[in-house]
């Protein structure tokens, strides 16, 4: 089998339980900070400002309401794509 193991800046994450995956960018306005996709930063994102990009690891089953995520943070979205690259190579054959 496939060593599923990605060493990143916060340590190493089991990819083989992974449930979602998913970039966003973590937005303030008016004092309230919110995790928003990369869609709609592209549209609304000189209406608020951007604190970080993140690409989330959701290892949460369906039915469980406790939240079990790891995330990563970059200050580019550049360095943000990277990350994703670097993970998708995990998954292609």
């Amino acid at each position: 089998m496939k060593n599923m193991i990605y060493n990143s800046n916060i340590g190493e994450i089991d990819l083989s339980k992974l449930i979602r995956l998913y970039p966003a960018v973590v937005v303030e306005l008016n004092g309230d900070i919110a995790e928003m996709s990369l869609e709609w930063v592209e549209l609304y994102g000189s209406k608020v400002k951007i604190i970080s990009f993140v690409l989330v690891f959701d290892f949460t089953p369906p039915s469980e309401e406790e939240k079990d995520k790891k995330i990563l943070e970059f200050k580019t979205k550049n360095e943000l794509i990277m990350a994703m690259q670097e993970v998708s190579q995990f998954f292609q054959e």
